[in-house]
């Protein structure tokens, strides 16, 4: 299934996509798509649903961010080889883990906000995990079962605030819109081999990320399985898994994103996002 999160910020319902490429309100079955909405039974049970029996949503209406509300949002760093050699750091021998703040996640078609007084805000094409049950100690053979499925995200960055200073990628990682994610949330059997799908990020129409999953260090179930062993992640919590090469920071020289940009991104079976970058404004 892909499912998606439509309407105005604040008042989004929750929706399937039809064979057909529509929109189908799924509200009266689910309040909103988070926690145990995303749980295995309840997706089992939106699986059952005859799309046709659902009332189809008219126009062309805001997508959200396909998940509401997560707990966490959590990413991995520096988890492909030749994004972690463009940005001059050694490949880690485990999982570099770091948060984005839930309160970043905004729609795929979003306009995103450059800071007050940003001078290197940056972008990331990242395959993003939303986990479906409760995930504590899970065995990395058992970790897929924990998956709802998968989106894409714009780990958008303030390079500045990330590693200058005290140096807490924290800080330049959950600023407010720093984090699109949609247009779907795709569940695992229309995803194929999720260690195989191609993605991309432009600039204005210029290519600046061609990569795959495939090229990942550390692959999703071997992720799930670690975080699991420090944290306890909920259903509808957000895991964004990392960049392949091509982020501003690593030109040379750098350059990094303004106002008037026009950022569009993708993952193969997932669905592509577009922002236009825009200055902060009281």
């Amino acid at each position: 299934m892909k499912l998606v999160r439509y309407g105005q910020p604040g008042s989004e319902k929750p929706g399937l996509i039809d064979a057909d490429g529509k929109i189908r309100d799924l509200s009266a079955h689910i309040a909103d798509l988070k926690g145990d909405a995303l749980s295995p039974a309840s997706l089992a049970r939106i699986a059952a649903l005859s799309p046709a029996s659902l009332p189809e949503v008219t126009g062309n209406p805001r997508l959200g961010s396909c998940v509401a509300q997560p707990g966490n949002f959590i990413a991995v760093g520096l988890n492909y080889a030749d994004h972690a050699a463009e940005s001059g750091l050694p490949i880690p021998r485990e999982p570099v883990l770091f948060n984005k703040a839930p309160s970043c996640m905004v729609g795929p078609h979003d306009d995103v906000v450059i800071p007050r007084g940003s001078k290197k805000t940056d972008w990331e094409v990242e395959l993003a995990i939303v986990i479906g049950k409760r995930a504590s100690y899970v065995e990395e053979k058992d970790a897929l079962s924990y998956v709802a499925g998968y989106a894409v995200c714009n780990d958008v960055s303030e390079r500045a605030y990330q590693t200058e200073g005290t140096g807490q990628w924290m800080k330049g990682k959950g600023c407010p819109t720093f984090g699109p994610l949609g247009p779907w949330l795709v569940t695992p059997d229309e995803v194929g081999d999720v260690q195989n799908l191609d993605m991309w990020l432009d600039v204005d129409g210029k290519r600046m990320q061609t990569g795959s999953t495939k090229t990942m260090i550390f692959g999703v179930a071997h992720i799930v399985h670690f975080i699991s062993q420090f944290m306890i992640m909920e259903a509808g919590d957000v895991i964004t898994t990392g960049t392949p090469p091509g982020v501003g920071m690593g030109m040379k020289p750098p350059r990094y994103l303004e106002p008037g940009n026009v950022v569009t991104l993708g993952i193969d079976n997932l669905g592509t996002q577009k922002q236009a970058f825009v200055a902060w404004s009281a």
